[in-house]
This record gives C-alpha cells, sequence and structure tokens, in this order.
C-alpha cells in the first residue's frame, strides 16, 4: 500500500531523459514531407467557407515535429490543445470542420512526452491528450469501436514511448555498472601497486628506527613520522578499496603483469590458440600500466574465443616505446556475421574505460582481411598530474 501510495510522488519527480536530441536534419526532411502533404490535402480539399480553415491550422501545427523532444510538454500542448480548439468549435456551431489525415503525425508527440519529457510534464500533458482525443471522438459523433480504437491507437504510442525510456535507461544503468566494474578492478590494481612501496617505506622507515642509535635526533623523528604516515597511508588506501567494493575486503593478491600474459595462452579444448609476441624495454615501466595491459589482452583473448567464428589462432603483441607501450590484439574469425561483441561493446566499454583512466586510448574494429582486432596505446608512467 505504501508503494502505491508513492506512486505520484515519483512519476511527478521523475527526471527529463538525459540528452534529448534538438532538430536534425531528418525532422526537417520529415516536416518539409508533412507540409507539402498537408498542403496538397488542403487544397484538394478547400471549399469556399470559414469552416476550412481547420485544415490550415492542421498545417500550422506542423512544425511541432521539430521540437518534440527537446520540448515534448509545449508541443503537445500547442498541437492537441489546436486540435481541442477546431472540436470545441464544431460542437459549439454545429458545424462540420475538417481535419487534415496528415495529423497523424500528431501521434509522435505522445511517444515523445513519455520518451523524453519529464514526469511533471507527463502528468500534465497526458489529461490534456484524452481530452482533446474524447472532444474529436465526441465532435466525430464516432461509434464503441472507434473510441476504442482510437484510444487504442493513443495510448499505444504511450506505451511506446514509456518502453523506449525503460529501455534506454536500463541499458545507460548496465553501462555505469561496467565502467564501475572497471574503475573497481583499476582501484584493486592500484592498491596492489602503491601497497607494495608503501609497505616497503614502512620497512625502511622501522629499520632505519632500529639503526637510529648513531644518528641524531632529528633522523629519529624524521624516521618516526615516515614509519606514520607510510602506516596511517596503507590503512587509508585498504579502507579506500573497501569501500570502492562496497564493503568487501581488499583483495591483497599481486595483480598480474604483462610478464604473466604467458598464462593467457592455455589453449581450452576447443577454440584457438593464443601466441605472445613482447618487444621493446618494459623494465621500468609503471605496474599500473603493466596491469591494465594484461588485463586488455585477458578481455580480449576472452571476447575472441567467444564470437569469433571459425578462428584457429589469436595473435597478441606488445611493444614499448620511451613514451607509450601498445597492445594489439587480433584473430582470424569469419566476419560475415556481426559479433555480439560489437553490437552490445560492454566488454569493449570497460575497456576503454579501464585505458582512459590510465590516459591512454583503445579500439576495436574489424580487420581489412578477416577477423578482429584490438589496439591500446598506454603511457609508461600511467597518467599525468
Amino acid at each position: 500500500m505504501r508503494q502505491v501510495s508513492d506512486l505520484p510522488r515519483l512519476v511527478w519527480s521523475e527526471p527529463r531523459a538525459p540528452h534529448p536530441p534538438g532538430p536534425g536534419k531528418r525532422d526537417w526532411a520529415l516536416l518539409g514531407a508533412l507540409v507539402v502533404i498537408g498542403l496538397i490535402e488542403a487544397t484538394a480539399r478547400l471549399e469556399p467557407s470559414w469552416t476550412s480553415a481547420s485544415l490550415m491550422v492542421g498545417v500550422a501545427v506542423m512544425p511541432t515535429v521539430l521540437w518534440r523532444r527537446s520540448r515534448p510538454l509545449l508541443m503537445v500542448l500547442l498541437a492537441f490543445g489546436a486540435a481541442a480548439v477546431i472540436d470545441l468549435a464544431s460542437l459549439v456551431t454545429g458545424s462540420e470542420l475538417p481535419r487534415l489525415h496528415a495529423m497523424a503525425f500528431m501521434l509522435l508527440l505522445p511517444y515523445s512526452l513519455f520518451r523524453w519529457g519529464a514526469g511533471r510534464d507527463v502528468v500534465v500533458g497526458l489529461p490534456i491528450m484524452l481530452v482533446s482525443a474524447s472532444l474529436g471522438l465526441i465532435s466525430d459523433r464516432a461509434k464503441v469501436s472507434d473510441v476504442i480504437g482510437g484510444f487504442a491507437v493513443l495510448l499505444s504510442a504511450v506505451a511506446l514511448g514509456a518502453a523506449v525510456r525503460y529501455r534506454a535507461r536500463a541499458r545507460s544503468n548496465e553501462l555505469e555498472q561496467v565502467k564501475l566494474r572497471e574503475r573497481e578492478q583499476l582501484a584493486r590494481d592500484l592498491h596492489d601497486t602503491v601497497a607494495h612501496h608503501v609497505s616497503a617505506i614502512a620497512i625502511r622507515a622501522q629499520a632505519g628506527l632500529a639503526m637510529s642509535s648513531r644518528n641524531p635526533e632529528a633522523a629519529v623523528d624524521a624516521l618516526r613520522v615516515i614509519a606514520t604516515e607510510a602506516s596511517r597511508t596503507l590503512t587509508e588506501m585498504r579502507a579506500m578499496v573497501r569501500f570502492l567494493r562496497r564493503d568487501e575486503s581488499a583483495d591483497l593478491a599481486p595483480s598480474p603483469r604483462i610478464a604473466d600474459l604467458e598464462r593467457l595462452t592455455v589453449r581450452p579444448a576447443e577454440g584457438p590458440g593464443v601466441e605472445i609476441d613482447i618487444s621493446g624495454d618494459l623494465d621500468d615501466l609503471s605496474p599500473s600500466v603493466s596491469a591494465a595491459i594484461f588485463r586488455l589482452a585477458q578481455e580480449s583473448i576472452t571476447n575472441a574465443r567467444k564470437h569469433a567464428r571459425h578462428a584457429t589462432r589469436i595473435e597478441v603483441g606488445v611493444t614499448a616505446d620511451e613514451a607509450s607501450v601498445r597492445l594489439r590484439v587480433s584473430d582470424d574469425g569469419d566476419l560475415t556475421h556481426a559479433r555480439p561483441f560489437a553490437a552490445v561493446g560492454y566488454g569493449l566499454i570497460g575497456m576503454i574505460e579501464r585505458a582512459e583512466l590510465l590516459g591512454g586510448t583503445c579500439h576495436a574494429g574489424p580487420s581489412p582481411e578477416r577477423g578482429w582486432t584490438v589496439t591500446a596505446v598506454l603511457p609508461r608512467r600511467g597518467p599525468t598530474p
């Protein structure tokens, strides 16, 4: 009962859908086609009577298709309000005011209202559309079957807009979850890197304290400060990682590195084998970048084994120069059918997120001849401050 009673408040507080597009070339083309069709229809049906002015009103409200996404409520008010005025005039005067068949475009407006509008826009706009539709059916003296059919079409447009909105939100939430998981994984990798260095600082500081009998008191104080701050930093960092992982304990197992890529060559019972080629100076590579190269290669190999049809091999190449490290993962699979990996893209989104967090780039796409190729370029020392 409480959830049902909260429904109106939740609907009213619903924000607008993010990033509604403004008028584009297709919208202008649609408007042009509607105006041409409307003018042709109005000219064919135009009679020397004031009642024919309703046909021109239908043409006049056609520009509402341009701003149906960015200003859905205002466009509904203009179009359905004009239609309601015509129907009221028809009922008051007893005259039959003709309407354009091209005004069927108005079904785009309830769809757009529920797809892009805020909750309060929906609450205000839906009664206006229902009243306008009711007046239209009454003025036309519609049969019961026509009334049912008319409201069914209107509500179908409403339901379609709401369904597309829900699907877009669900996909957006999934994408955010992918990015969050990648950030958590990166946080764990950074934890391993930073924890190693901070632990070394703490050990050295403690050793300095043990050997400080022959050192000045100032050195002892400095070492004591180093030990305290290093231990505090390690504690705070572990707490941060636990928070990022939703209160789970921090995983202190060593993160994989480029040197661990050989682990990925283990061939499954079925599927392509993996060939690893590493070249360049990787000695002073940032541990976080080294871990990221491994993770990107691992994800690329996993997707290739899942989606590369008839692939016989997967090639992994890692090269390094003075400024960056480059990863290339390619397979010889069949590209006749589009890959789910390319269509859905959640794995790729996580890879791009990880690369960008480290100041690099990641791209994926079909190879010129056959198969799929993933390339990533990361700076040697990670992101610049």
